[in-house]
């Protein structure tokens, strides 16, 4: 008998919770992520070394460019991705994971891969795969099958 057997699946409204605050985190890594590119677009912009013309600023090249705009979205794609298989693989929770005392793993108690963890961020539907826990018998939510990982309740002292 595995060390996860003992421990009970997470529940729909532990895992909201977590994701809620992970949100709410993850916003505001996004924030410095973009508040960092635009910082040295607009100091290169002062030094004469780039020119956003013919669009009206930093932000609007940012977003109406046929080509930075899609690099730009994609950057912040991996900054919001790399977050979640990064808290995921290595302690198998996130910051709002560990507030709520939940944490991913394998059947056998073992952490997750970065395969696992790509599986479930892209099959997560941004955490509507969540509901699938209440009925699923194992409270497993959509991504969790996928990936064949499961949410446990972690003891109050460890």
């Amino acid at each position: 008998m595995s060390t996860t057997d003992t421990l009970p699946p997470a529940g729909l409204m532990r895992r909201l919770g977590a994701l809620f605050y992970d949100g709410l985190i993850v916003i505001a890594i996004e924030m410095m992520a973009a508040g960092i590119v635009i910082a040295v677009l607009h100091a290169l912009v002062a030094m004469g070394g780039f020119n956003v013309a013919p669009y009206a600023d930093v932000s609007d090249f940012l977003t109406n460019h046929p080509i930075w705009g899609p690099v730009y979205t994609l950057y912040l794609a991996v900054v919001w991705i790399y977050f979640f298989v990064f808290f995921w693989t290595r302690a198998g929770q996130t910051l709002g994971m560990r507030a709520w005392k939940i944490q991913v793993r394998n059947s056998d108690g073992s952490a997750i891969s970065v395969t696992q963890a790509l599986i479930r961020i892209a099959t997560s539907g941004f955490g509507l795969a969540n509901l699938t826990v209440p009925i699923d018998p194992k409270k497993r939510g959509f991504h969790d099958i996928w990936a064949k990982t499961q949410v446990v309740v972690l003891p109050k002292v460890q």
